[in-house]
């Protein structure tokens, strides 16, 4: 079977490992998914990522994060962009999530971004997810 959206197969196995409070979660790895684990690293929502190298594709593995009492970080993670319809937009017309309390995704000319970044650097782009 041959996986259309690799994106999507991320953010589903995220918010699956999410809710069973698990440690942590493996998928095939791409610099595109590497990318979007390096912005949620940044933004606080994961505590790590690694890329174990095997044949014949790596694995990339998330440390998941959660609150002192066990509440979840990512309360929900979503996809924006899909392969049958994509959205882009620009940093004028970027909405803020939760009143700058979540962050966009966005795949820019300058490479993958958080919403935030994508501000500061004053490019726009394609919007992958949602994460708050």
């Amino acid at each position: 079977m041959t996986m259309t959206d690799p994106v999507a197969d991320l953010l589903t196995r995220v918010r699956n490992a999410n809710r069973r409070h698990a440690k942590s979660v493996c998928m095939p790895a791409s610099k595109l998914k590497v990318r979007i684990a390096q912005v949620l690293q940044e933004e606080g929502y994961i505590r790590s990522y690694r890329v174990e190298p095997k044949t014949p594709q790596s694995d990339l593995v998330l440390d998941l994060k959660y609150g002192p009492d066990g509440e979840f970080v990512i309360r929900e993670i979503k996809r924006i962009s899909k392969p049958g319809c994509r959205v882009y937009s620009s940093t004028k017309t970027l909405p803020r999530v939760l009143r700058g309390q979540g962050i966009y995704v966005l795949s820019t000319p300058k490479g993958v971004l958080s919403d935030r970044a994508a501000r500061k650097e004053n490019v726009g782009g394609e919007v992958l997810c949602q994460v708050y």
